[in-house]
């Protein structure tokens, strides 16, 4: 009894779906149809073109774009036209100053074999006499360099010598310093300060005074009589 129950719900599912799909398919055709009835009823309108004849811009029309009455336009309606565009060939020619920044364009981008060979020849002329005068700086820097080494040893010499005294006199004056106070005084202390300034003057009033003794010195010394010249005969 299941069997035949199951057999008969089977069959009727089949027979729903025949009916879905045939009903679809009906809907289809339709469709299809009424496009190509649409689609054969549509009547557009023809376009105005004139083609037998070329399009040449009114001038002096507000109309006509700015770009359509230059020059460039002109001839771009020569170039496909010819005389038909109405264009005057000879207004397409460039002006005198257009023709001489032409020609100065060319001189410069395209000059001449002749020019170029010049040009090159020039600047290897110009870098031989720069590498030229390099050379003679660095001949004449190497001819000084015995010199520069020999002076620069001396100062470092003289430098060392004088770190050398340096160094001697400031011990002198700080044992100077502890024979005369008793004790070390620091070289930054005011004490030692006062006590090398007093010294510095010291020393510059015996140098004042022996400068002057040698001046007296000179000053007394006998003048030697000139020697009594041979009398003739």
């Amino acid at each position: 009894m299941a069997a035949s129950m199951l057999r008969r719900r089977t069959a009727a599912l089949c027979r729903n779906i025949q009916r879905i799909s045939s009903s679809k398919t009906i809907l289809s055709a339709n469709s299809r149809i009424g496009f190509v009835v649409q689609t054969a009823a549509y009547n557009p309108k023809p376009l105005k073109l004139n083609i037998s004849e070329p399009y040449i811009p009114d001038k002096d029309s507000e109309k006509t774009p700015e770009w359509q009455k230059t020059t460039r336009f002109d001839k771009k309606l020569f170039g496909r036209y010819g005389s038909a565009s109405g264009v005057d060939p000879a207004s397409l020619w460039p002006s005198r100053e257009q023709l001489d920044k032409i020609i100065e364009e060319e001189k410069q981008w395209h000059p001449k074999l002749e020019a170029m060979l010049k040009n090159i020849a020039a600047k290897e002329k110009q870098e031989t006499e720069k590498r030229m005068a390099k050379e003679k700086l660095i001949a004449a820097n190497m001819a000084k360099m015995p010199k520069l080494v020999a002076d620069w040893r001396r100062e470092k010499r003289e430098t060392k010598q004088k770190l050398k005294e340096e160094k001697a006199q400031r011990a002198k004056l700080l044992a100077e310093a502890r024979e005369r106070f008793g004790y070390a005084l620091d070289p930054r202390s005011p004490k030692f300060l006062e006590m090398v300034a007093e010294i510095e003057k010291e020393n510059k009033k015996k140098q004042k005074l022996m400068k002057r003794r040698l001046k007296e010195e000179q000053t007394a010394a006998p003048i030697a009589p000139p020697a009594a010249s041979s009398s003739s005969s």
